[in-house]
């Protein structure tokens, strides 16, 4: 980030702009900061969106569009456009509200009635509009519910290149996403017909399906794949569901418009299939998955690297238990030969125990031998 914010510094000064811009040890200083509003970055971490970010934030929270002339160069300028036409009103206090919390994502504007294309027309003022993918749309707070949840929702076009960040930021939506997972640098028939489905689907089907899912398509399967520790052949289709991490994929080929609207339906009534989630086991899949993968990129991008990181720690580890279970082998080899030379003296014991009783009874007959004699002595010399 860094080469990046000095040149967002080196540009807003070059600007003229009123926003400062620097760096801090936020470690060591972290009491300097002080201010009554604070607004925390949340986009692409690129020269661009954040001086627009500054931008945004610095100026007021509701822009005054006083002409058509203006309200063109804006509607030129931004893709998504939200307008609050009309007088003083709750619902304007509630605009102002939202736009206070809402102002790091998008612009807020207000303009009068004779201010909008010939083409607008309302119901009834004063009232929200927003205005995006070449046509405009309403709030009604009766269908669309809260005018914060449906400017959430509303500021994104209609069909997106959709990106991680993006991923994370639709997360706030509570909307379904669908994606056409593909390779932009192929150009094969079966790559672009999934886009364009979508693409159709997107634009057709808007007052369908606009308030449950947001569609687009994604470059590549690395993200993907990482993201539902599954390896997607591409092209397909996916619908995500950002806020509790469950997928589905479709159980036959899309093969046009109609087949999409089939399985969104499926996905609507609940036939259809959920993959994934956040229960235990999916998050201890997900451990491992993401151990695996740390390891896996480790040794692709420096095998050496990934040698000493994982090697050393693992024979470090392999010689302590080594040693451990050397230290209690040697530990029973010195009791067992212990035992044996007791038994050893024991049984040496017992041999000399058993010699002295061998001996003794010899003696017993040598004595009782001697006797014998004796008496046989006597006996000869009464004979005589």
């Amino acid at each position: 980030l860094e080469p990046v914010w000095n040149e967002v510094g080196i540009e807003m000064r070059n600007m003229g702009s009123p926003v400062k811009v620097g760096k801090m040890d936020a470690t060591s200083f972290s009491s300097n900061l002080k201010g009554d509003l604070a607004y925390n970055y949340r986009g692409p971490r690129t020269k661009d969106d954040i001086i627009e970010f500054a931008n945004r934030v610095a100026g007021p929270l509701i822009r005054p569009l006083p002409s058509q002339h203006m309200f063109e160069h804006v509607q030129k300028r931004h893709r998504v456009l939200f307008v609050y036409v009309g007088g003083e009103s709750p619902l304007k206090e509630k605009y102002i509200e939202v736009a206070s919390e809402l102002i790091v994502y998008t612009y807020f504007f207000s303009a009068s009635e004779d201010v909008l294309p010939e083409y607008v027309t309302l119901p009834e003022l004063p009232a929200v509009m927003v205005f995006k993918d070449g046509t405009y749309f309403v709030y009604d707070e009766y269908e669309d519910g809260d005018l914060s949840s449906w400017i959430n929702r509303e500021r994104f076009q209609g069909y997106l290149h959709v990106d991680g960040f993006t991923l994370y930021e639709l997360g706030d939506t509570g909307k379904l996403v669908a994606i056409a997972v593909i390779d932009d640098k192929n150009s094969s028939v079966e790559h672009t017909r999934l886009k364009s489905i979508i693409q159709e689907v997107a634009r057709d089907y808007r007052d369908h399906f606009h308030r449950d899912f947001q569609f687009g398509h994604m470059d590549g399967n690395d993200y993907i794949n990482s993201l539902l520790m599954d390896d997607l052949t591409i092209p397909t289709i996916v619908v995500l569901n950002t806020s509790n991490q469950q997928y589905f994929l479709p159980d036959r080929h899309i093969e046009s418009t109609e087949d999409m609207v089939q399985f969104i339906n499926n996905i609507l009534d609940g036939t259809a299939e959920a993959q994934g989630g956040d229960g235990l086991l999916q998050r201890i899949k997900r451990i491992i998955y993401d151990a695996k993968s740390t390891i896996v990129s480790v040794f692709k991008s420096s095998p050496l690297l990934g040698c000493f990181l994982f090697g050393l720690p693992l024979g470090v580890i392999s010689i302590m238990c080594y040693g451990i279970c050397t230290a209690d082998t040697e530990g029973e080899v010195f009791e067992h030969e212990g035992a044996k030379k007791e038994s050893g003296d024991r049984e040496l014991t017992d041999e000399g125990s058993e010699e002295e009783q061998e001996e003794e009874k010899n003696g017993k007959y040598t004595e009782l031998s001697d006797g014998e004699l004796k008496q046989k002595d006597i006996m000869e010399k009464k004979k005589d």
